[in-house]
């Protein structure tokens, strides 16, 4: 699965449960200081520093949920590299409903930005190699469509979107399997014989031998979990192009580089999304 765009039900979905957490149409503040008068004003979406941005249009969707009346005008699309000082986005209308709105929009663009931010970051580490970055499901809670398609907009990719999107026998599926007497290549077969030719079949390993069982019984994807950069060409080595080998286990912008040079194709970086810095990004209003 590769998000490359979002279900704009499941926007505004999302939208409208973060503003009824936030009780948006409740601000006191707002409704004490401002009260009933029309204070109509322009606000700017600035990045306070340099990133790439994702989540213009889910912003544009909470202020328009807020009020339809507020104009909103994005001067950066998704996947857009930023400088600060630059202004992404503005919001012209009712300052009630701005202010209303403002949190809920900046916690979805500074945390989608955040994400696109730090993947770009590990795609220019792997520059020159083959290896692609992949992201996990170590999403947050709720967030998985968004915080997937931040990825892709940071350009990396998409690893399984959830549980059903293809076969990933991982260590405790093997454990439950090889304490019932099978053996990896077993459960390899077991899962291939089950699905359909079109549904990709991967396996979690620890050690090369297990590695090339894996790979010697058809599986499609062969993770390699925590191995060091000379196990991963080891493998690689025995592989001969047969199956898809991802490195995954305690990926660093420090360590990237040396395990994109192993010659694996996938690498998966859980950082990416149960763990992002979010991109600082303010909101300035003004009166015209």
């Amino acid at each position: 699965m590769s998000v490359r765009s979002m279900n704009p039900r499941g926007v505004r979905s999302l939208v409208r449960r973060a503003l009824r957490e936030d009780r948006a149409f409740e601000d006191i503040t707002t409704a004490v200081t401002l009260g009933g008068d029309e204070h109509c004003c322009t606000a700017s979406l600035v990045a306070k520093e340099q990133g790439v941005v994702a989540g213009i249009g889910v912003a544009r969707e909470v202020f328009r949920t807020v009020d339809r009346s507020l104009m909103f005008e994005s001067f950066v699309s998704d996947g857009d590299t930023v400088d600060t000082g630059m202004t992404l986005a503005t919001v012209a209308g009712p300052a009630q409903s701005i202010l209303r709105a403002e949190r809920v929009a900046l916690n979805f663009l500074q945390r989608m930005s955040g994400i696109a931010t730090l993947t770009a970051r590990y795609v220019a580490a792997v520059s020159g190699a083959s290896a692609q970055i992949a992201d996990t499901r170590k999403t947050a809670p709720g967030l998985r469509m968004l915080d997937k398609y931040s990825v892709v907009a940071g350009g990396g990719i998409n690893h399984r979107a959830d549980l059903a999107d293809g076969v990933l026998i991982k260590d405790n599926h093997l454990a439950a399997l090889i304490g019932s007497g099978k053996t990896i290549a077993q459960a390899v077969m077991q899962a291939r014989s089950a699905v359909t030719l079109t549904t990709k079949v991967e396996v979690e390993v620890e050690s090369v031998p297990d590695a090339l069982m894996a790979i010697a019984a058809g599986a499609d994807i062969v993770m390699l979990d925590n191995m060091t950069p000379a196990q991963m060409r080891d493998v690689v080595v025995g592989n001969g192009g047969r199956a898809t080998l991802e490195a995954s286990g305690g990926v660093t912008l420090e360590s990237v580089a040396e395990i994109a040079a192993t010659g694996v194709d996938i690498i998966s970086v859980g950082e990416l999304t149960h763990s992002p810095r979010a991109l600082d990004i303010s909101l300035d209003l003004a009166y015209a």
